[in-house]
């Protein structure tokens, strides 16, 4: 069974040395998103960026960087994500946080929707 149906997507953009309270920040937001019940969230962990300081972070052979790009992203609906919101002003001390409407297809039998 096929379901659409309209969510939030919020997607937080930090390092993959940053920290809170001695954990990985990415562990730290993606555990406090589960302990609130989000429906969902990914940890992707990028090969190369640059941010506001414009210094590039790679993982090339030859550059080994100690701190990659890496993206968190969450998906429920509106109310949930945005009640999210302190706990990441909270953790995140500098990188950006982006959030968009988004159009969810769930494949599966009789998937709840985002917030259930």
């Amino acid at each position: 069974m096929k379901t659409l149906q309209t969510g939030t997507l919020l997607r937080i953009f930090i390092g993959s040395s940053d920290k809170y309270q001695g954990l990985p920040l990415y562990e730290a937001i993606v555990v406090k998103a589960r302990e609130l019940k989000l429906a969902g969230a990914t940890v992707l962990r990028g090969v190369m960026g640059y941010g506001k300081n414009s210094r590039i972070h790679t993982a090339g052979l030859l550059t080994l960087s100690t701190d990659l790009p890496v993206v968190i992203e969450l998906i429920d609906s509106e109310e949930k994500i945005h009640a999210f919101l302190p706990a990441v002003d909270e953790m995140v001390t500098e990188g950006l946080v982006t959030i968009e409407q988004v159009t969810v297809i769930k494949y599966g039998p009789s998937s709840p929707s985002p917030g259930a």
